[in-house]
């Protein structure tokens, strides 16, 4: 085969996995677990990419890494398909619409802050307590069981409020790894694939991503501390922040929340309204990025900002996949590594449940009339099921109108 034909093959990959990805950007709805929902539809039932064994060990494998699970499994998917080339319009198919109405919302608040409802504003920040209520209580069910997890979810919570910062997050999840090695053992191994997850990576090549991974991560600190340019320091942040959560999603919200409120780059109310709409966007909640950099007050922000800040946080997700997953077959065997997965899942929980206090529910709940703007947001995700995306649209509705109309008895 010619060179040519082989360059025009790839391109065709590409072309033809970043439109798959791209239509389930525009429509995956619902959070990680239903995003791992539609990829199975999709790639297992309908297009036979993998087998449902193989496809189970693949979404295990990802939820085992730091990072956002169901974009790590779009990676490797990719990766299968068509190489880097894939696992790279896997990516930006599946995470640019969202990226792109994030930026968007950042500009908008950015430049037309002052002249945006206030209450439009709360209600977002209302939908996103809800939000985070409910991935609190879904996840200790499942993570939290028995008294020595639930203990463990608690002191969590009380060592990040005590130390709320990366440094104190980083401590407490290794911590508990350390914990669940001796306490968190599972009583019994599920069983093994023997159908093979199709990866060509060789190990030494998995050798190579881990090892970028790690110089990245304690590398940028020194960079920044050497050369401290503007643009080193939001990849740092958002990189940092990328490599060291564990549960994806909703749980990296304090490590963004330490990395860009606390240090002034952007306002407690613009963070959690931007919370909030990412919320009603579909696609990886990571995207989150995006719009934290387009809003930032340390440059480069706008649309430059956002686009490092969406590179920098996704990054060690790729670097994690490619290089973890050509040991996956022997990974999976390993006892002790489960025991220390169910340790650091019950710490997880603790960080998040920090969150819910600080800054979410000290930022959000200033009054009586915020607190029923959540409980209404609540019963909509909890007891009618409305999926997020119209709950948050129906928050800020109902905030932007709370607002209109107190306005009017005043007038």
């Amino acid at each position: 085969m010619s060179v040519s034909t082989q360059t025009s093959q790839s391109e065709r990959a590409f072309g033809s996995i970043f439109l798959i990805f791209l239509r389930l950007g525009l429509t995956s709805f619902g959070g990680p677990v239903a995003h791992l929902a539609y990829f199975r539809n999709e790639f297992v039932e309908r297009r036979h990419w993998l087998s449902e064994r193989s496809y189970a060990d693949l979404v295990s494998l990802c939820q085992c890494l730091p990072g956002p699970a169901s974009s790590q499994v779009g990676m490797a998917l990719g990766l299968q398909q068509a190489g880097y080339r894939g696992a790279l319009a896997a990516w930006l198919g599946f995470t640019l619409p969202s990226a792109l109405l994030l930026i968007l919302f950042a500009l908008g608040i950015t430049h037309y802050g002052d002249g945006m409802s206030a209450g439009l504003l709360q209600g977002l920040k209302a939908a996103a307590v809800a939000v985070v209520i409910q991935a609190v209580w879904a996840m200790a069910r499942t993570h939290c069981v028995g008294l020595t997890r639930f203990a463990m979810m608690v002191l969590a919570t009380c060592g990040v409020l005590a130390v709320p910062t990366p440094a104190g997050q980083a401590g407490v999840l290794i911590l508990a790894a350390i914990v669940g090695l001796y306490f968190c053992k599972p009583k019994h191994l599920e069983s093994t694939a023997k159908d093979a997850i199709p990866v060509t990576l060789r190990r030494r090549t998995g050798v190579f991503w881990l090892a970028v991974f790690f110089v990245l991560l304690f590398g940028l600190p020194l960079a920044v501390l050497l050369i401290n340019h503007q643009a080193l320091l939001i990849v740092d942040a958002f990189y940092r922040s990328g490599a060291l959560v564990f549960g994806g999603g909703h749980v990296v919200l304090p490590l963004l929340q330490a990395e860009v409120v606390t240090t002034g780059w952007v306002n407690e109310d613009q963070f959690l309204a931007g919370y909030g709409v990412a919320q009603a966007v579909p696609g990886p909640l990571f995207s989150f990025a995006a719009f934290l950099g387009a809003a930032s007050s340390l440059p480069p922000s706008g649309w430059v900002g956002g686009v490092i800040a969406l590179f920098a946080i996704f990054t060690p997700s790729f670097l994690l996949v490619a290089g973890v997953l050509p040991f996956w077959e022997s990974l999976r065997h390993h006892v002790r590594m489960r025991a220390a997965l169910n340790g650091v899942n019950a710490a997880v929980v603790g960080l998040l449940l920090a969150a819910l206090y600080d800054p979410i529910w000290t930022s959000a709940i200033r009054a009586p009339a915020d607190f029923v703007l959540v409980f209404l947001a609540w019963v909509g995700l909890v007891l009618a099921r409305l999926p997020a995306w119209l709950v948050v649209l129906l928050s800020g509705l109902m905030g932007w109108a709370a607002d209109y109309f107190a306005l009017l008895l005043v007038l």
